[in-house]
């Protein structure tokens, strides 16, 4: 229960600031062009609001509503999701959306798109500025990468080491690389000391979408946290610090070493195991009886980066922003060239709703992974509100684009139609994305 409510906190703190942040540019916009907003609303507050309040001699209402769904500026003289169709049916006034010209209108339908991506901008720069930038290389993993079933059923193997695609280095495990594979011909691996070329089939995402498991993960050494006080390794001359990296010859990784005791187990094999372990960076080999539950008596440390290289980059505050505008645009161009995989039939059971969310803030209050998820959620909601599906921004821009180039605007009756459309096609995308969340939780 406590996980719960410190990631709908967190998902309720990033999202009412990031609809702040979006309606604040629309509204930012309209009052530049002297255009009324008549009410400013976090969250959606159909028949009735939480908390609304007027500020003597202004023009706008600013409330707070009761479904967390989004929220909303109402400009007058516009066609929007307020439906207001009897405003639209009085003569023109000189401080409504539709006197403006078309320019004007323009931005001020962008403005909110702006405002969030500026935002995920800053809040990398500052991510940068506080915490910098630690990542693992992915090439000097020195036991390589574990690989799920459907990386290994093309031809990787526990152990590889990454080296690139298609000829690019890869540098780090994120994204990036992810879409680098799938979008690859072929992938080049360090295999035993060796280089491998794996051939990557043209369906590799959709494959990876069905068996929804992580591509691949970092192998992490076995390193002896602790040794039981006449336990069988401690008998044998194990020490806190040894990394153990073979059995009986064979190389072993953190979660190799419980699996092949167990296979061990169910085998009924010897109880009598070779060991090759690493201290204070000499190489040694013993050998060691287990118990009669095939256990030496040892702890090992957690899988944690600590225990591989790490890349650790500082940023001043004024290199924080040219790095953070970069890490934005990548997260863009990554978010963007993954869309296409949402249109076939595994990518549309991927696409999650309010639950998928809030998961992937973390289960204990982190700040760091707070303001990232924020940021990336900032890029989410700028570019899916660009899209031109009338109910969004892009539709509006959409029809303005058309009316600078046509020179006349579309009629207040297609608007309203194109308007109640859109809204029908946004909120059955919310319903099916929320129907994903239940099945994938009960399922």
């Amino acid at each position: 229960m406590e996980t719960f409510l410190i990631r709908a906190l967190q998902l309720v703190m990033s999202l009412s600031l990031l609809v702040i942040i979006h309606e604040g540019g629309h509204f930012l916009f309209a009052r530049l062009f002297k255009t009324r907003v008549e009410k400013f609303c976090l969250f959606f507050d159909p028949w009735f609001t939480l908390f609304k309040f007027k500020p003597k001699n202004s023009e706008t209402e600013y409330g707070i509503g009761w479904l967390p769904l989004g929220g909303y500026v109402k400009i007058a003289g516009m066609i929007d999701e307020s439906m207001d169709l009897e405003q639209m049916k009085q003569p023109m006034q000189p401080w409504e959306f539709r006197a403006k010209p078309a320019w004007q209108r323009l931005l001020i339908m962008v403005g909110g798109v702006l405002f969030n991506f500026l935002l995920a901008l800053f809040i990398y720069s500052m991510i940068l500025f506080t915490w910098g930038d630690e990542y693992i290389p992915v090439q000097k993993a020195p036991l390589g990468m574990d690989f799920n079933e459907t990386a290994k059923a093309i031809g990787f193997q526990d152990g590889d080491i990454l080296i690139s695609a298609d000829g690019v280095p890869f540098e780090r495990y994120d994204g990036d690389l992810l879409t680098s594979i799938v979008d690859a011909r072929q992938v080049s691996v360090l295999r035993n000391g060796k280089a491998t070329s794996i051939y990557i089939p043209e369906d590799m995402m959709n494959r990876l979408l069905a068996d929804s498991v992580r591509f691949a993960s970092f192998r992490f050494p076995f390193v002896i946290d602790s040794v039981g006080v006449g336990r069988p390794a401690a008998i044998a001359g194990l020490q806190v610090g040894d990394s153990i990296t073979h059995m009986d010859g064979k190389a072993i990784a953190y979660y190799d070493f419980k699996e092949e005791m167990l296979n061990r187990q169910k085998a009924n094999a010897s109880h009598e195991v070779n060991l090759t372990y690493v201290r204070n960076g000499v190489t040694d080999t013993l050998s060691i009886t287990t118990d009669a539950n095939y256990e030496i008596g040892v702890a090992a440390r957690t899988a944690t980066d600590k225990l591989l290289p790490v890349i650790h980059k500082k940023y001043s505050f004024l290199s924080s922003f040219p790095a953070g505008a970069s890490l934005g645009i990548k997260t863009l161009k990554g978010y963007v060239g993954q869309m296409k995989y949402l249109f076939s039939k595994e990518g549309a059971k991927q696409l999650g709703g309010f639950g998928t969310i809030g998961s992937i803030f973390p289960a204990t209050w982190d700040w760091y992974q707070f303001w990232y998820m924020t940021a990336f959620l900032s890029i989410i909601l700028a570019f899916m509100n660009i899209l031109p599906i009338p109910a969004l921004d892009g539709g509006h821009v959409l029809f303005l684009i058309y009316e600078i180039i046509a020179r006349r605007k579309p009629s207040d009756k297609f608007m309203e139609h194109a308007q109640m459309v859109g809204m029908f096609l946004l909120f059955a995308l919310l319903i099916w994305a929320n129907f994903n969340d239940i099945l994938r939780y009960f399922f």
